[in-house]
């Protein structure tokens, strides 16, 4: 299968990232999450397992066993990297997208839609500061609420839960999604630059 798989700059167990096009082996039992060598089949299941920010695109074979349900990651006894980038500015942008996602939920300070939009690493400590401000004012004011009509929200607390599950199932997909496309971007415009021989080989 073809695969995504997140390092950090070595492998788990502390051994060096194969080159890319090297097949690397295990001999003993897979039992995913505990032994043998994973991939996931989408970048962004891949992403609740990562360790690290360097994303490989991999080949992952032999007595493959699937891990989830549904399911987010393989198991395997054979993987190939064919392509590898650092993934940190990109996972930042995609912080990034899903905030912007819920900003209409909430009245954001203007240095936190603008660093939200550009991404300008000057203005991240001012409207980290003022998200939480603007938090911790909205948790206070919520609590009120909360205590005040706690009687009512008791009787619709089941339509409630349902269509939160609703919501939170479309706003992962819609992750899932955004995740891919930029992952795949990422790794056209590496292979278009030879961003692929940044990284050190052993």
């Amino acid at each position: 299968m073809k695969g995504y798989h997140f390092t950090s700059n070595t492998l788990r167990d502390g051994s060096p990232i194969p080159q890319v096009g090297e097949w690397l082996e295990f001999d003993g039992p897979v039992v995913p999450c505990r032994s043998g060598l994973h991939a996931s089949e989408e970048p962004f299941d891949a992403l609740e397992f990562a360790p690290g920010n360097l994303l490989h695109r991999v080949e992952l074979e032999g007595g493959l066993i699937s891990h989830g349900d549904p399911v987010d990651k393989w198991c395997g006894r054979r993987r190939k990297i064919s392509a590898t980038i650092d993934a940190e500015d990109l996972l930042r942008e995609f912080a990034r997208w899903c905030a912007q996602q819920v900003l209409h939920l909430w009245d954001a300070p203007q240095v936190v839609v603008d660093y939200l939009s550009t991404g300008d690493a000057t203005v991240r400590d001012a409207a980290s500061a003022a998200a939480s401000a603007a938090a911790w004012d909205a948790a206070s004011a919520a609590a009120m609420d909360a205590a005040w009509d706690a009687a009512s929200a008791a009787a619709s607390a089941a339509a409630w839960a349902a269509a939160r599950g609703a919501a939170r199932d479309a706003a992962r997909d819609a992750q899932r999604t955004q995740f891919r496309i930029m992952v795949e971007s990422s790794f056209l415009a590496a292979d278009e630059g030879g961003g692929r021989e940044k990284f050190p080989k052993r």
